[in-house]
């Protein structure tokens, strides 16, 4: 099991977009596409209080190229970004790591 770690550096004041645009839409159309979400979250405490971080659960990486390549090109996804940027982007950057567990981790 592979987990890939997302971080969305929201626009100044878009963090509640981003996650409304998750909420009604991404998690929905992730589902369709079969990609699987461990969890979200924002900072409580801390800097980068505009971050939004999420984990993604894959199989293999042969499963991550193909669910999110699928996911990235669906013409309904394409469409509910465009409308929800519509006055400007909500995110300013996107990074992603791909994690593996150690032989320790409670999660595998």
């Amino acid at each position: 099991m592979l987990h890939e770690l997302r971080i969305y550096r929201c626009m100044p004041g878009r963090l509640a977009d981003v996650a409304r645009r998750f909420e009604t839409t991404t998690l929905a159309l992730w589902k369709r596409h079969g990609i699987r979400q461990a969890g979200f979250w924002t900072v409580y405490i801390g800097q980068d209080s505009q971050d939004l971080y999420y984990l993604l659960e894959w199989e293999n990486l042969a499963e991550r190229e193909h669910k999110w390549n699928a996911f990235a090109s669906d013409p309904e996804w394409l469409a509910a970004k465009a409308e929800t940027e519509k006055n400007g982007p909500i995110v300013a950057a996107i990074s992603n790591q791909i994690l593996v567990p150690t032989a320790f981790s409670a999660m595998r």
